[in-house]
């Protein structure tokens, strides 16, 4: 079979729907359907999923996809999947069935226990041994919350008759009917119970925070194999899972940010800013958390984690570690979707971009979207949004502008603290997301920044990166060599502005900050 008669099929299951994805080996998007789930506020600062409905979705859209391609259904070569990385379900070993909604990433529920956690001097144990913060962004607290709350769901959990994994994890259980128990080291590395440098669950966190260990999924490669999957019957013989990773990471190496100094953004719900530091574990200062970007080529040796495993410590040969500094941001696009949905001053998200360049400037106006609080670099959970510098001339429009550049103001904050820890400086930064085909919010982000933004064409690079984990994992391509030489498309923006004129408003954008934390600091 020759490469162009080879397809690969993707899941990208992120916070605002799922996504079947066909690529050509040589990263074509060939075609793809989307199907949107319910985003769920039981209370405010709560977010949670149906995980049913994202299953029954994920199913909906591949039936969608793979029937458009009826014809090419045996040049399938593998699935890859890439998800929302905190987000996390709480389901019976038996059926696969969800206990509970699937509590968000963006969910704050979690506040107290890291605070108890803040207090009792947890921080430096924590941040030494995950890289991250103690922070509700992460779920290991609502993971204890959750179980807590349920003492239903935690008697199940003890007695192995529950599990609690990411959506990856999730996803893979139901796809393969149970058989297969396990997730990758991008997102097991996200929930506060990994330990950064044994690339293992950590037994001491499980313990700090309540979660039962043998509930948890075994840890494989990014490029390792994750059992098969018919989808529920839909193909006449089984494709092989391989290729799994958390979106953000998957974006980076997508955009092929292989060497130590490369850095991306990616524009969705909230954005996710990677700088790749190479294969040593650095602690950031205050604002960035460590990640790990992927780990490739390694042969698990561990059982539990199985669906009929029980206690113990997982073990594994080690592949190759590759890590990052990442800044987080929670409410970046999301802010976009809130002035469609909540406020209805736009119809589309592209309709901003209209509204932005209809007018000369912001008018002093200034949005800050901390609807959930603010993450990086100020990492002020309590905080919330405001509109300021609002007056009787002021439109929609300036206030659209105002929410367009909240976002490249943030994605400055987060790279000038990035560029200060790594002590380089950037020329540089990919793009990828949605948000890159707004024109207007990737020339802001340039200005602001003093940076070339090199914007993906192909919006899809979560998936994509994913994919490409698939194919090393699958032998179709050999090394990592083989997926630079790729071909990439691109449109590259660079500063317009003078640094005179982009200076005085991001001095702007300091002082509403400081206002909003301020206001909020004297209300409470």
């Amino acid at each position: 079979m020759s490469q162009s008669s080879r397809l690969f099929l993707a899941l990208d299951q992120s916070t605002s729907g799922t996504k079947a994805l066909l690529f050509t080996p040589e990263g074509r998007l060939v075609d793809q359907e989307a199907v949107a789930h319910r985003q769920i506020y039981p209370r405010p600062g709560w977010v949670e999923h149906d995980a049913d409905e994202i299953y029954a979705n994920t199913l909906a859209a591949v039936t969608a996809l793979l029937q458009r391609h009826a014809d090419r259904w045996s040049e399938l070569r593998a699935l890859s999947i890439t998800n929302q990385r905190e987000t996390f379900v709480v389901f019976e070993r038996e059926s696969g069935r969800p206990l509970h909604n699937a509590i968000v990433w963006q969910c704050t529920r979690g506040e107290a226990r890291c605070r108890a956690l803040q207090e009792a001097g947890y921080e430096p144990l924590i941040r030494e041994r995950t890289g991250l913060r103690i922070d509700t962004y992460f779920p290991a607290s609502k993971m204890q919350w959750l179980l807590d709350e349920r003492p239903d769901l935690r008697q199940a959990a003890q007695a192995g008759r529950a599990l609690i994994g990411t959506i990856d994890a999730y996803l893979i259980y139901r796809l393969t009917g149970g058989r297969v128990w396990a997730t990758d080291h991008t997102n097991a590395s996200r929930t506060l119970l990994y330990d950064l440098r044994r690339l293992a669950w950590d037994e001491e966190l499980t313990r700090l925070f309540d979660v039962p260990l043998h509930v948890l999924p075994e840890i494989r490669a990014s490029d390792a194999r994750f059992g098969a999957t018919d989808f529920d019957g839909l193909l006449p013989s089984p494709l092989p899972i391989c290729g799994v990773m958390g979106d953000s990471q998957a974006a980076l190496f997508s955009q092929r940010c292989y060497a130590p100094g490369s850095a991306k953004v990616t524009f969705g719900t909230g954005s996710s800013l990677l700088l790749n530091i190479g294969g040593a574990p650095r602690l950031a200062g205050k604002g960035l958390v460590t990640a790990v970007a992927w780990v490739l080529g390694e042969t698990p040796t561990a059982t539990r984690g199985t669906p009929t495993a029980t206690r113990g410590t997982p073990t594994a040969t080690r592949g190759t570690p590759t890590y990052a500094f990442e800044g987080i941001t929670n409410f970046t696009g999301a802010t976009i979707q809130w002035l469609r949905d909540q406020l209805g001053l736009i119809q589309s998200a592209e309709e901003s971009e209209t509204l932005a360049l209809s007018v000369e400037d912001n008018a002093g106006v200034y949005l800050v979207p901390a609807f959930i609080g603010l993450s990086a670099p100020y990492w002020r959970p309590d905080a919330r949004a405001a509109i300021l510098g609002l007056t009787p001339s002021a439109t929609r429009a300036h206030v659209a502008r105002a929410a367009l550049e909240s976002v490249a103001y943030i994605v400055h904050d987060v790279l000038r603290l990035m560029q200060e820890e790594a002590g380089l400086a950037l020329t540089l930064i990919h793009a990828d997301g949605g948000a890159t085909r707004n024109r207007f919010l990737m020339q802001f982000v340039a200005d602001m920044t003093r940076l070339r933004v090199r914007a993906a064409r192909t919006a899809e690079l979560s998936a994509l990166g994913a994919v490409f984990a698939g194919m090393l994992g699958m032998g179709h391509v050999a090394s990592l060599a083989d997926l630079q030489a790729l071909p990439a498309d691109c449109v590259e923006y660079a500063p317009a502005l003078s640094r005179e004129e982009a200076g005085a408003l991001f001095a702007g954008w300091e002082r509403a900050v400081a206002q909003v934390l301020s206001a909020w600091r004297t209300i409470q």
